[in-house]
């Protein structure tokens, strides 16, 4: 039988072991596999096959109760399935995968219930139609910050009871479109919340870093949390960041392609220094729409084919070289830096 390493955080929290004979079990585990190491960036989702079975099982019996109910009281029933469900397969099972979705379910499900009763209902097509051709900012912003911190707030329960390390991020997302739908709210227009969702992302990366700092090695469940903070983060950054340079709207020149591509080296460096790959998955849309706007000339599938195989080639390279290059890229740093970054392999 193998020991997973939420087996032995559930140990020390029973009180079994202590956190330094967990931390010593982990390291000796992790010295016995090959490639082993910080910079594997590892998390878990799955512990077997059973993780899939059951998560579509959850699946099909969240996904049919809104067929069943009406809008309101599904995003109710939901919230109250999803927790029960977790008290089973979370709490007394520890399986990984459904713990994701029931979390991911509940938070939704109680944002989604909040944001309905606050607009009567919450027909979410009238609600766009609202916002983009009648410009009634305010009516439905206003209740999404509300459902936001309503989201937080069943994050911060469910991690009180729970303690799923994805739930941090679920909860900072919620209270990050609370704080762009304030922004929106208060200034309406696009540029003010791709403004605030770039603040949003550096504070979650901001508290991703913390978690990192805690576990230089990642050994411990603050590297899974950092993981899904850096994740959360990473397109709040991206994209107003990339939005600015206008890649994506129609007529775009050469120019722009390139102040991605030098965007997207400047984020490789920062990826590598902080060890962590989410910004550059994040980007990565916007280099290709880069590339085959450069590459195309008309010829559509060449240029696809052109930009894929640079941009997966580059990849490639940078996966097989991580470790030396980010070796090489902390010996420029000060000592005090290197001191407080996750360790190099």
């Amino acid at each position: 039988m193998d020991i997973r390493k939420e087996d032995l955080d559930a140990a020390v929290e029973a009180g079994v072991i202590d956190t330094q004979a967990r931390d010593r079990l982990i390291v000796f585990a992790r010295t016995r596999l090959q490639g082993a190491g910080p910079d594997n960036e590892s998390f878990r989702l799955l512990t077997g096959f059973n993780d899939i079975f059951v998560a579509l099982a959850c699946l099909l019996v969240l996904g049919a109760i809104p067929a069943l109910l009406p809008a309101l009281a599904a995003a109710i029933a939901m919230a109250v399935f999803s927790w029960g469900l977790a008290e089973y397969f979370t709490r007394r099972r520890r399986m990984a995968l459904p713990s994701i979705i029931l979390l991911l379910a509940f938070v939704g499900s109680v944002f989604a219930a909040t944001f309905m009763a606050l607009t009567a209902g919450g027909h979410w097509g009238r609600a766009a139609q609202q916002l983009w051709s009648q410009g009634q900012y305010t009516a439905v912003l206003a209740p999404a910050m509300v459902a936001g911190l309503a989201g937080a707030a069943a994050a911060a329960l469910h991690w009180r009871r729970f303690r799923v390390p994805v739930t941090l991020a679920a909860g900072a997302g919620a209270l990050a479109v609370g704080f762009i739908a304030l922004v929106g709210a208060l200034i309406p227009s696009g540029p003010a919340m791709q403004a605030a969702a770039f603040v949003a992302g550096l504070a979650i990366f901001g508290g991703a870093m913390a978690y990192d700092m805690r576990d230089r090695d990642r050994l411990t469940r603050s590297t899974d949390i950092a993981f899904w903070l850096h994740l959360l983060a990473a397109p709040l950054i991206v994209h107003p960041v990339f939005k600015l340079t206008g890649v994506l709207e129609p007529g775009s020149g050469p120019a722009a392609a390139v102040i991605v591509l030098l965007l997207y080296v400047v984020l490789t460096t920062i990826a590598l220094v902080i060890d962590r790959r989410a910004l550059l998955v994040s980007a990565l849309v916007y280099v290709l729409v880069a590339l085959q706007g450069l590459f195309a000339a008309g010829q559509v599938a060449a240029g696809f084919g052109l930009t894929a195989l640079i941009l997966g080639s580059f990849l490639i390279m940078l996966s097989a070289g991580w470790g030396s290059l980010r070796r090489r890229l902390l010996g420029f740093l000060p000592d005090g830096w290197r001191a407080r970054l996750p360790s190099p392999a």
